[in-house]
């Protein structure tokens, strides 16, 4: 619910309103008089103030200046009588979003409210985009149809529609910031900003600026202030990636916001209130960086409400063909090429590799075979690996000791039951074609499938 702050003296004239913006479904909070209104600005946030011109004790300029200092991004409508047009004119050069003269219509009243939320909403979009330089950015989408992808699919749809703070772990490549935007994006909050920052690729001195913006003069170089991203995620999402490379002073901060709703800009000397959900991401084992005393405990136990594990590539093979042909299409687009497919021993090479840089290592090597690929099919000599494909690649978590008989008998196994597994989901389960397309009989199919405990 968006909440106005309404300063109105006249009882009457404050009922009035109250009934009228909450029948639209706003949240309203009426102050009295001047002062009153700059108390609840200094200890509240507001989506919208509307305030009256004439007002006892302090006058509504003040309390529009008071609003763009304490938050510069909540529009300021102003009431006014036909004989201060005047100084509502002031009021507009000193950044009120507009005026409006008594008596007045409400319909044109609500209609400018509405206008005024919606410039509100798109100036936090603009100044997003521009520090994200993508105008056009699209969300990607979630490929993938294996199990181990299948079960963090259902964890994020249960979790989006509360305010639950969510931590994402997994290697670097698995797409955090991915399912971090599905979270964001299935929430009540889609409609809201969704932040990304990276807590690893910004200094460390800047970073506090970056979180929690900075007042004018707060440091050498501070020429203005600076609006930062939990301001900027108000109402929405903040996706804080890497949060295991913050440093502890930082992570203490962290950990007042999320326990306050409240933040303080570098600088500053005043709370400000927000309301962002957290998400957080990392590529290390935070437990182990508790136990080191790298990672604060407390902050761990607060962020850790909901953990979801991503899981590796070379734990969802299964997914690597639909990943190809989703790539395939994208570069081809992009690049305007005729690749339309992948030859089979092109695709055994990327189902045997390892993938440690995981989706984003994937993504890459096909973008490269489709610049080498001068045909409609990308063969094995467009494949461009960033190391050889070794005995772990192939067999993952096979014992390298004991008899070489051993080792053998185990990666047969292996080699078997991962063969059968792909028949048999490529024909849907079919055991009559599955037998015919790995060249044995029926019978010993099912032999098989009974000695390895194959389950479809």
């Amino acid at each position: 619910m968006q909440t106005i702050l309404l300063v109105e003296d006249k009882d009457s004239m404050a009922q009035m309103l109250k009934e009228t913006l909450e029948t639209e479904g706003y949240g309203i909070v009426i102050a009295r008089d001047g002062q009153e209104g700059i108390n609840n600005i200094r200890g509240k946030h507001f989506d919208l103030v509307l305030t009256d011109l004439k007002l006892p004790k302090k006058d509504g300029l003040e309390i529009l200046k008071m609003s763009i200092a304490e938050t510069p991004l909540t529009p300021v409508i102003v009431m006014t009588a036909f004989g201060t047009i005047e100084t509502a004119v002031q009021a507009l050069k000193e950044g009120a979003f507009d005026f409006i003269t008594k008596p007045f219509d409400t319909d044109h009243l609500l209609l400018l409210i509405k206008r005024a939320l919606d410039n509100q909403k798109l100036h936090t979009e603009n100044i997003l985009l521009k520090e994200e330089l993508a105008s056009k950015y699209n969300i990607p989408k979630i490929i993938g149809q294996s199990q181990e992808i299948s079960g963090v699919a259902q964890k994020v749809q249960k979790v989006a529609s509360a305010k639950t703070t969510v931590v994402l772990l997994g290697e670097s490549g698995t797409g955090k910031e991915l399912f971090a935007r599905a979270i964001h994006n299935l929430s009540p909050r889609k409609d809201y900003p969704f932040v990304p920052i990276n807590c690893a690729a910004i200094p460390r001195e800047l970073l506090e600026s970056e979180l929690f913006g900075h007042e004018k003069g707060s440091f050498t170089g501070a020429d203005t202030r600076k609006i930062g991203k939990f301001e900027l995620a108000d109402k929405g999402t903040i996706f804080l990636d890497e949060i295991s490379e913050m440093d502890l002073a930082l992570q203490a901060k962290i950990l007042r916001v999320i326990q306050e709703e409240e933040i303080e800009r570098v600088g500053g000397v005043k709370a400000i209130k927000i309301d962002v959900r957290i998400v957080a991401a990392s590529n290390a084992d935070l437990e182990k960086a508790v136990e080191e005393k790298r990672f604060r405990e407390d902050l761990f136990y607060r962020l850790n409400v909901f953990p979801i594990v991503i899981p590796p590539l070379r734990q969802r093979k299964d997914d690597i063909p639909i990943l190809v042909d989703y790539f395939i299409k994208k570069y081809c687009a992009e690049l305007s090429c005729k690749v339309k497919s992948i030859s089979d021993e092109a695709l055994d090479l990327l189902l045997a590799y390892h993938w440690k840089g995981n989706v984003r290592e994937l993504e890459n090597c096909i973008e490269r075979a489709i610049i080498l690929c001068e045909g409609s099919m990308i063969t094995p000599e467009h494949i461009s690996l960033t190391r050889t494909i070794t005995a772990e690649d192939h067999f993952g978590n096979l014992p390298m000791h004991g008899t070489l008989e051993n080792a053998a008998k185990k990666a047969v196994t292996i080699a078997e039951t991962e063969r059968i597994t792909r028949a048999l989901k490529e024909t849907k389960g079919n055991k009559s074609r599955a037998a015919e397309l790995l060249k044995v009989s029926y019978k010993t199919l099912l032999n098989k499938i009974k000695e390895y405990n194959i389950s479809f």
